[in-house]
């Protein structure tokens, strides 16, 4: 019975992974290889990327729905309520009281 290392890749082990890297040096040749391994690299990093910006959007999306919703403002009615306490909605220009 054979040892497996714990979060190993795949499940591939030491010599797997060797046999993999040879194979990989026999078929593509020392000049591709770190190109290949710089494009590879490149890929999930962008894959990280987006995963890790889809799961935050759905982390907000579920913080959204559990939030209770801000009181919405009526239509037509002043954001200060009945009193008129809340900013008012000037024409522009109107900022000197000498006029």
């Amino acid at each position: 019975m054979v040892a497996r290392i714990e979060g190993a890749v795949f499940n591939l082990g030491p010599g797997e992974i060797l046999v993999i890297l040879v194979l990989a040096l026999l078929i593509f040749g020392p000049k591709r290889l770190p190109e290949i391994g710089r494009s590879i690299g490149k890929s999930m990093r962008e894959f990280r990327r987006a995963s890790s910006e889809l799961r935050d959007e759905f982390e907000n999306l579920g913080e959204e729905k559990t939030r209770p919703a801000a009181p919405r403002q009526a239509p037509g009615s002043t954001p200060g309520g009945p009193s008129g306490n809340g900013p008012r909605n000037e024409p522009p220009g109107n900022d000197d009281p000498d006029g």
